[in-house]
């Protein structure tokens, strides 16, 4: 990762870790370029399986052998170092890793994943997303906006979206529009004709000792955006930087763009759209929650920005349905709903059973729908950082289900279990419950669901896993109870 410049114009591309979101969405771009792709993970997934679809060598574990094969797929005439590949890497691995000390050895240019990002948005108009929380769901829906707005963008994000069936997108239009990602100071690498932030708050303890040192990361960003757009809702943003188009829910705040008259419903968010002051018209979102329509705002502020008339921007976001993990309905069973969040960091778990809470409130029969949230912690040191503020975070959830902490590849540290969890959740809440394993959750979950439950599967680890398994037992069960009412009368 030093001085290179990334080389668009043929040479191939080889990532350690393509599976991840980040890296394949970057190859999926380069492969749709007709750049010579291929990458390695030691779990294949639905993701590279679709790069594989689309031409990509998929190398199915990490070893220096996966890169002497360029070598040997070249003519002799052209065994070069020029023709060795460009090495591409996401902070998730590690410097001890084999294939990543081969590429060294080899002399392969090696960039990290942003690296290529920031390369790929030097050739376009280019939109970036950042933010502390919301910037998948931000990015997409700008995206997806441009998309039907016949802008035909190309598209990297953090999340997998149905509308262009999957997570990138190579457009012949003049925009990209990009997640641009702060967990590890990357942010700096990116200039950005529009820049946006959707809020800031400490989330990696990891790599930052300090709220100040991210401050830092997102005003250099910030300085590197042709035109700055932020949410003044977040205090840091309204008072720390100067913003060129501003947007908010909080009217006091005179914003740039903001609402009146909002109404949250069961299956949908409303309200009242003013530019500068004045009313444009109102906005209905299938996104719930007062995060989403925050969000909702930042993609009509950049539709006004680059020439959209209101009222086609909020007919095309009517019918954004959402990034999967992102509140993302699984399915519906015995009268259960299962949803699943990516929702990892005490700020993002609130607003997510705030807006759980807000489609629960629908009354059936007179019973009121329970919450059950179950959480899978990420990260020993943000479990240990915010610790207490996890422990106030699940107030609008009837029960809640705590598994052991998803590592991501950190040392157990920090004192910091699933169990110290649920016991600090405790102290502020009646109806909590260890349960250490996916398996240990699952068997638990089969015998305490009740029919009208709305179930959140909530972090950024493997919790989802156990999903598919809950959906098939509840469909079984389901058609056992049709079957009996059947041959009963």
């Amino acid at each position: 990762m030093g001085n290179a410049v990334v080389d668009f114009s043929g040479r191939p591309f080889h990532f350690i870790g393509i599976g991840g979101i980040g890296m394949s969405a970057i190859a999926h771009i380069l492969a749709e370029k007709n750049v010579p792709v291929s990458g390695s993970d030691v779990k294949l997934n639905h993701i590279t399986q679709r790069l594989s679809d689309r031409g990509v060598r998929v190398f199915m574990q990490q070893d220096a052998s996966n890169l002497s094969t360029f070598a040997t797929d070249q003519p002799s005439s052209k065994q070069s170092a020029s023709f060795l590949p460009q090495v591409v890497c996401s902070t998730a691995i590690d410097p001890s890793n084999v294939e990543y000390r081969a590429a060294l050895d080899l002399g392969c240019p090696v960039f990290h994943r942003s690296d290529v990002l920031a390369a790929l948005l030097q050739g376009y108009t280019s939109i970036a997303v950042g933010g502390t929380h919301g910037k998948t769901t931000t990015s997409s829906l700008i995206a997806y906006l441009l998309l039907e707005a016949g802008m035909d963008p190309t598209i990297v994000v953090g999340g997998e979206v149905d509308a262009w069936n999957g997570n990138a997108r190579l457009g012949h239009g003049t925009y990209l529009v990009a997640e641009a990602d702060e967990s590890d100071g990357s942010l700096v690498k990116f200039a950005p004709h529009i820049g946006i932030v959707t809020n800031i708050e400490l989330d990696h303890p990891d790599h930052y000792e300090s709220l100040d040192e991210v401050i830092t990361i997102f005003q250099r960003f910030r300085s590197q955006s042709d035109v700055f757009i932020g949410c003044v809702d977040c205090p840091t943003l309204r008072n720390q930087f100067k913003i060129d188009i501003s947007y908010g829910l909080d009217e006091s705040t005179q914003a740039d763009y903001t609402v009146t008259d909002l109404r949250f419903h069961a299956d949908q968010t409303c309200a009242m759209v003013c530019e500068h002051g004045q009313p444009l018209g109102t906005l209905k979102l299938r996104l719930l929650g007062r995060h989403n329509l925050s969000n909702a705002l930042a993609a009509v502020a950049v539709g006004r920005y680059v020439g959209i008339p209101f009222q086609k921007i909020a007919s095309i976001l009517a019918t954004f349905d959402g990034a999967h993990r992102r509140f993302e309905k699984r399915g519906c069973y015995s009268d259960i709903t299962f949803l699943d969040d990516y929702a990892h960091h005490p700020s993002e778990l609130k607003a997510t059973l705030t807006a759980a809470r807000t489609q629960a409130s629908v009354v059936q029969s007179g019973d009121r729908k329970r919450i059950v949230a179950v959480f899978q912690p990420h990260r020993y040191s943000r479990t240990a950082t915010f610790l207490e503020d996890f422990a106030q975070s699940f107030n609008e959830a009837d029960l809640i289900v705590i598994s052991d902490i998803y590592s991501a590849g950190e040392q157990k540290t920090y004192g910091m279990s699933g169990r110290v969890v649920a016991e600090a959740i405790a102290q502020h809440h009646p109806h909590v419950i260890y349960r250490p394993t996916l398996t240990d959750v699952e068997i638990f979950l089969k015998d305490a669901l009740k029919s009208g439950d709305l179930v959140l599967f909530l972090g950024a680890g493997n919790l989802n896993k156990v999903i598919p398994d809950l959906l098939d037992f509840y469909r079984q069960k389901q058609d056992q109870v049709l079957q009996s009412s059947v041959y009963g009368s």
